[in-house]
C-alpha cells in the first residue's frame, strides 16, 4: 500500500530510476483517459510525474483544428507547411519532456499517437540513450461502441470543435481515425516494456515489466475503466454521542432526519441524472458505500426502505477501511483544550497537519494508506457511486480523484448537509456542491436552527488550517492548475 509522504534526495523513489512512458493507439482508444488517471494515481503515490499531450501542445501552439492546413491530419505525403507545423509541435513536446527529467521529475506520460514504428523507436532510442527508461503503452480497442462513446464524449467536446455541429464534429472526427488506420502499425516490437489493454481494461498484455513502480503501473492499468459515471459524497448524520470517537453510537433524531433528507435529496438528482442520459433507472444501479460505524452505516438505511427501491436499484456497501481517522489521545477534545494540554503536541500538528500522528492516534497520512484498497476499488466502480462517509474520510478521497497536494488535505472543508458531485472525465474532474441541510434543534421536529460548527470531534469538524480552509466549490481544477500543485513532500532522506 502507497500513500504520498516521502520524498529521496535524489527525488525518485522507489529505486525506479526515470521513466517515460510512451502511449501508442488509434484516436478514441482512451489513451487521454488512461493517462490522466495514471497521472492521478501516481501523483497520489508522491511521485514527480507529467502527462504531455501532443495534442494540447498543437492547440497551444498551432490554434484549433479549423486553422490548419487541410492536411495536417492525413498521414503520407504532405505539403511542406504541414511537415514544418507538426516538427515544430514534436519538438516542444521532446523539449518539454527532457526539460522536466533534467528539473528532477521522475515520470513522463507521453500522450500521443505514435502509430508509426519508425518514429516511437527513434523516440525510445533517443532517450534511452539519456538512461531514462521507456515503457509502451497501447490502448487498443476494436470496440465500436466504445469509440463512438469517446469520440462523442471526449473528442467532439475538445476546443478543436468548438461551436461544431456534434453529429458534423464526429464525421470529421472519423475521418481523421480512417487515415490513421491506413498507416497504423500495432505494438508488435519486444524490444522495449510494453503494456497492451484491451478495449480499455477488457484484457492487459505485458512485455518485459521489472520494478516495483512499473508493476504497480501495470496494477493499476488493470483496474480502471471510463464508463461515465457521477460520484456523490456527503457526511454521516449527527450522532448521540458526537464528540467521542471512542462510542460506535446511533443517530441522534436530527441525525434520522437528516438521513431522510439526504435520500430525498440524492435520489431525485440520481433519477434526473439518469433521465438526462437516457439511462432506465430499473437497469441502473445506485452503489452506496459507507463505514462500518454505526451512525454512517445507518445513514443509508433510508436508501433500502420506501419508495426509493421501486425507482432505482440500490446496494449498500459497508467498508471497514472507511472509518474516521482515530484521534488517539485527542479524543472529544476541541482545538481550544488540544492546545491548552497538548501545546507542544499542537505546534508541531499546526507545522504539519497531514504527517503528524498525535499521541496514540493516526495521521491523515496513515488514513490514506489504510484507503489505498479503497482508492483502487473506486477505480473500478462502473455504476453510480454515493460513499456516505466521514469528513477525514472524504477530505482524502477528494484529494485523490482532483489531484489536490497532500498538505492540502487537511484544509478541505467538508459540511454536513453539502452533497458533494465530482464527474471524472478525460481532460480534468469537475465537483459541484449542493447544500440541502441546514440542521434542526436536535429534537428530530426539524424546527431549523441556525447553521452551526461543531468542534467537540476535532477531526471531523475542523479543518485544520495550514493556510486557508478550502470549500469544495474552489476544487474544480483543471489538468494545467493540478500541474502547478505537485505535493510538497514533507520529508527528504538519503538515496
Amino acid at each position: 500500500m502507497v500513500a504520498p509522504l516521502y520524498i529521496t534526495e535524489s527525488g525518485l523513489l522507489f529505486h525506479a530510476g526515470k521513466i517515460l512512458v510512451l502511449t501508442v493507439g488509434l484516436p478514441a482508444r482512451g489513451k487521454t483517459h488512461i493517462s490522466r488517471a495514471l497521472e492521478r494515481y501516481l501523483r497520489w503515490t508522491g511521485v514527480k510525474i507529467m502527462v504531455v499531450s501532443l495534442g494540447d501542445y498543437r492547440r497551444k501552439i498551432l490554434g484549433s483544428a479549423g486553422k490548419l492546413p487541410s492536411d495536417y491530419f492525413t498521414l503520407g505525403a504532405k505539403s511542406e507547411e504541414s511537415v514544418a507545423l507538426r516538427k515544430q509541435v514534436a519538438d516542444a513536446c521532446e523539449d518539454t519532456i527532457q526539460k522536466f527529467f533534467d528539473g528532477g521529475g521522475q515520470v513522463v506520460i507521453y500522450d500521443a499517437n505514435n502509430g508509426v514504428k519508425a518514429n516511437r523507436t527513434r523516440l525510445a532510442e533517443k532517450f534511452d540513450k539519456l538512461g531514462i527508461h521507456v515503457v509502451f503503452l497501447e490502448s487498443w480497442c476494436d470496440n465500436q461502441e466504445i469509440i463512438e462513446r469517446n469520440i462523442r464524449s471526449v473528442k467532439i467536446s475538445s476546443p478543436d470543435y468548438r461551436g461544431w455541429n456534434p453529429d458534423k464534429a464526429v464525421g470529421d472526427y472519423y475521418s481523421r481515425i480512417h487515415d490513421h488506420e491506413k498507416y497504423y502499425q500495432p505494438l508488435e516490437e519486444t524490444t522495449w516494456p510494453s503494456i497492451r489493454i484491451i478495449n480499455v481494461g477488457e484484457q492487459v498484455i505485458t512485455n518485459k515489466i521489472a520494478g516495483y513502480l512499473q508493476s504497480r503501473i501495470v496494477f493499476f492499468l488493470m483496474n480502471i475503466h471510463n464508463r461515465f459515471r457521477n460520484i456523490y459524497f456527503a457526511r454521516s448524520g449527527q450522532s448521540l454521542i458526537e464528540h467521542s470517537y471512542r462510542a460506535d453510537s446511533d443517530l441522534s433524531p436530527s441525525g434520522w432526519a437528516y438521513a431522510e433528507k439526504l435520500k430525498d435529496f440524492v435520489t431525485q438528482k440520481y433519477i434526473k441524472s439518469l433521465s438526462e442520459r437516457g439511462i432506465d433507472g430499473k437497469s441502473h444501479r445506485l452503489v452506496i458505500w459507507t463505514s462500518a460505524r454505526m451512525r454512517c452505516s445507518h445513514t443509508a438505511w433510508p436508501f433500502l426502505t420506501g419508495s426509493v427501491s421501486a425507482q432505482s436499484n440500490v446496494r449498500v456497501i459497508e467498508k471497514q477501511q472507511m472509518s474516521e481517522i482515530n484521534p488517539g489521545a485527542w479524543d472529544g477534545l476541541t482545538p481550544e483544550q488540544v492546545k491548552k494540554y497538548y501545546p507542544d503536541e499542537w505546534e508541531r500538528f499546526s507545522h504539519d497537519p497531514y504527517a503528524y500522528r498525535a499521541p496514540r492516534a493516526e495521521s491523515y497520512h496513515d488514513l490514506c494508506v489504510r484507503l489505498d484498497p479503497v482508492l483502487i476499488e473506486l477505480e473500478r466502480e462502473k455504476e453510480d457511486l454515493l460513499i456516505i462517509g466521514h469528513a477525514s474520510v472524504i477530505r482524502c478521497m477528494l484529494a485523490y480523484l482532483i489531484g489536490l497536494p497532500v498538505s492540502e488535505i487537511p484544509a478541505i472543508e467538508v459540511a454536513r448537509g453539502d452533497l458533494i458531485e465530482v464527474v471524472p472525465a478525460s481532460y480534468g474532474v469537475q465537483t459541484q456542491a449542493y447544500h440541502f441541510w441546514d440542521g434542526d434543534n436536535g429534537d428530530g421536529t426539524g424546527t431549523p436552527r441556525a447553521p452551526h460548527k461543531d468542534e467537540s470531534n476535532l477531526y471531523e469538524n475542523y479543518a485544520e488550517d495550514t493556510k486557508k480552509p478550502k470549500s469544495p466549490l474552489m476544487l474544480n481544477w483543471e489538468p494545467a492548475q493540478i500541474q502547478t500543485l505537485r505535493s510538497e513532500q514533507t520529508l527528504v532522506v538519503p538515496h
